[in-house]
């Protein structure tokens, strides 16, 4: 960034950069009362731009090769910080000052190299973190052993398991396919334990409504298959559980826009009244319903088990189940209908349709065709949630749900007799 200024402006700028950064710390910690008073720590606003700009001049140091002088000038302040913090710690064991001193010392030098932008990416994030300590306290005082015990089992999950298994694919149809299932599984656990946290964080009604927002961001169908198996065991949220749901599939049309206007715009063109209707339509269903179905409402208790494991395993199996049927009915119509294709790939998958029509438009398939096909998918989408719901679902969330996706699915047939 800096490649086109003389040496001695970028020295300049470099230490000044990383002189900044410990002043911005600084001014928090002088701000915060740790600074001043009888249990003053390591400094304030002076002291920490004076770290920032000696680590940026040991920064340039070992850029222009002397590393010796640069690497002493380390160790002396660091050894700096370490004794203030064995003198503060005789009254009080509390080490924040002096690990913001530390990484103040490692955006300097990072600043001093020419890394301008990581360095104040460093800096800003400390800042927040040492701002919002009173929220971040509050945050963790919410946390319970459960949560605490269901995060550590969906890491190990998420980070162990699923990148052991093949990709695949195996099987008849090539539709086993090992990583994607289970990813499936980390799909439907992490929508239930968001719910749980949300719960927690907000009241158990509103928590189902952004739960299923949030979760429509990743798959409308896994928080359907989700919120219908919780209803069985939560008559008494089956409300709440079917705003989620309608909240999921009106974000789920949101979002093909999106995705569609940005992957082919000429197809997004062709499509937005298809995928808009729906959308406002399901917005203003939700805000009418949420009020009413919020109102006067005792919490229930939360769930036992937050990621819901067991159902998720058996949710993931039905859904590789489904796609042996959808890979079977594939191979019979092939490619000879792009509607009856996209009918296909929408029941499954809306975010596969959308990059299937996308490529057909790319690949020279009129924009008004791909566009029924995508719309028409995302309609076949809706029907299929709203046999997930009447399928699994207890009662009092069935003929809810059935009734939000039945409006969403007339929405988007009208969406579709529109389009051209």
């Amino acid at each position: 960034m800096l490649e086109s200024v003389p040496d001695e402006a970028r020295a300049a700028i470099a230490i000044l950069t990383a002189a900044l950064g410990g002043m911005a710390v600084g001014i928090e910690r002088q701000w915060s009362g740790h600074a001043t008073g009888p249990h003053a720590q390591l400094g304030g606003i002076r002291t920490f731009a004076l770290l920032g700009a000696f680590a940026g001049a040991a920064g340039w140091l070992s850029v222009t090769g002397l590393l010796g002088p640069a690497s002493v000038l380390l160790a002396a302040i660091g050894a700096l910080i370490v004794v203030s913090y064995f003198a503060a710690s005789r009254r009080e064991i509390e080490a924040t000052t002096e690990v913001a001193a530390f990484v103040v010392l490692a955006a300097g030098v990072m600043a001093g190299r020419g890394e301008l932008a990581l360095a104040s990416g460093i800096v800003a994030v400390t800042c927040l973190l040492l701002v919002e300590k009173s929220r971040l306290h509050a945050l963790v005082a919410k946390i319970d052993d459960v949560s605490i015990r269901a995060g550590a089992r969906f890491a190990v999950m998420a980070v162990v398991i699923l990148p052991l298994l093949p990709p695949g694919p195996y099987g008849p149809f090539d539709a086993i396919r090992p990583r994607a299932l289970w990813t499936l599984v980390l799909l439907f656990a992490g929508i239930s334990f968001l719910g749980y946290v949300a719960r927690r964080a907000i009241g158990p009604h509103h928590g189902y409504t952004v739960a299923g927002l949030l979760g429509g961001l990743l798959s409308s169908t896994s928080v359907t298959f989700t919120f219908a198996r919780e209803s069985r065991e939560r008559h008494d949220s089956g409300a709440a559980l079917a705003l989620g749901v309608l909240a999921a599939c009106t974000v789920m049309y949101a979002r093909m826009l999106a995705t569609t206007l940005v992957l082919a715009p000429q197809l997004g063109a062709a499509a937005w009244l298809g995928l808009v209707v729906p959308t406002l339509v399901g917005a203003a269903l939700l805000a009418v319903m949420h009020r009413r179905t919020a109102a006067g409402r005792d919490a229930p208790a939360g769930p036992r088990h937050p990621l819901a494991l067991g159902a998720a395993l058996q949710m993931a199996l039905v859904f590789q189940l489904v796609l042996f049927g959808i890979a079977m009915l594939r191979e019979r119509l092939g490619t000879r209908g792009l509607l009856a294709t996209g009918a296909v790939l929408g029941s499954t998958d809306v975010d596969a349709l959308v990059v299937a029509m996308a490529n057909s438009v790319g690949a020279g398939v009129a924009a008004g065709t791909a566009a029924r096909a995508l719309v028409l998918g995302a309609l076949a989408n809706t029907l299929v949630k709203l046999g997930i719901a009447v399928g699994i679902g207890q009662a009092g969330f069935r003929g809810r749900a059935a009734a939000y996706l039945g409006v969403l699915g007339a929405a988007t047939a009208a969406g579709l007799a529109f389009l051209r």
